[in-house]
């Protein structure tokens, strides 16, 4: 049996605190407070003055200096009609409300499934104030597992489902992980996508979730080296997708056959909320 050593666990606590300190950033995933399509028509949305509108090109707002708003990337005041235009499954940083600088509500601009919608991202969320780190299993060393990555000739899109019933999704699957876990006689065959230059991601359920754990989880590996197809790993890297923390994400689902039928008590856990 394996076992840790302390620098192994001093990897992993570095590892887990960066992660708690990523998560903690002002106007970070744990700051969101709604997701509001954007009408046709020009009209008031909740949290934020001013009129806000899109059609199938571009979004709008009408507003007055005395609004408030000011633009995100200039610092000035959102004054008269402001437009942006994305491409879908982008995002952007948008116009500032709020608090005594003008800044304490972030409005995040995103397009999804063709359409337009704002994220208010609040630094005074009680689930941002309140939050001291992400719950975890205990470090097992077991779950840092030996595979295989079975690359595809070219990637595949693959439909998925996402948090939110109005967004469907798209898995860029690039090829299979082949391992098997503590336990288990058989290997699983799971679908992963790239994550970055020399990464890879496995987003998946298992047996854990909607008990110990949120409805899913993502765990990111280095690629195989050059002319190689061995990969490392490590569960207890495992993370919740920002959906495990607020309502209004439009996080991935995992392909459908990304199942592991056993618990995988690795990883982050299901956050209080």
């Amino acid at each position: 049996m394996s076992t840790s050593t302390p620098e192994i666990l001093k990897d992993w606590r570095r590892f887990r605190s960066a992660r708690d300190a990523e998560l903690a950033q002002e106007h970070g995933w744990l700051t969101l407070t709604s997701l509001q399509w954007l009408p046709v028509e020009p009209a008031a949305v909740e949290h934020l003055p001013g009129l806000w509108s899109a059609d199938g090109t571009s979004a709008t707002l009408s507003a007055a200096a005395d609004d408030g708003l000011t633009l995100a990337e200039t610092g000035a005041p959102a004054e008269g009609t402001v437009t942006a235009s994305l491409a879908d499954e982008e995002s952007l940083l948008w116009v500032y409300f709020g608090g005594s600088d003008g800044r304490r509500i972030a409005v995040e601009l995103a397009r999804r499934g063709g359409r337009y919608a704002i994220r208010t991202r609040d630094a005074g969320s009680s689930v941002f104030t309140g939050f001291d780190g992400v719950p975890t299993f205990d470090y097992r060393p077991d779950l840092v597992i030996q595979g295989r990555f079975e690359a595809y000739p070219e990637p595949v899109e693959v439909p998925i489902r996402t948090t939110h019933p109005a967004v469907d999704g798209v898995h860029l699957t690039v090829g299979e992980l082949v391992l098997q876990l503590p336990g288990e006689d058989h290997e699983y065959r799971l679908q992963v996508s790239a994550e970055g230059t020399g990464r890879l991601a496995l987003t998946f359920h298992d047996a854990t979730n909607n008990h110990s754990t949120a409805g899913w989880r993502k765990v990111v590996f280095d690629s195989p080296a050059q002319g190689t197809s061995a990969v490392t790993v490590d569960f207890n890297r495992t993370v919740n997708y920002p959906s495990a923390f607020t309502a209004f994400g439009t996080c991935p689902m995992p392909v459908a056959g990304n199942i592991i039928g056993i618990p995988v008590e690795a990883g982050e856990k299901s956050p209080e909320r």
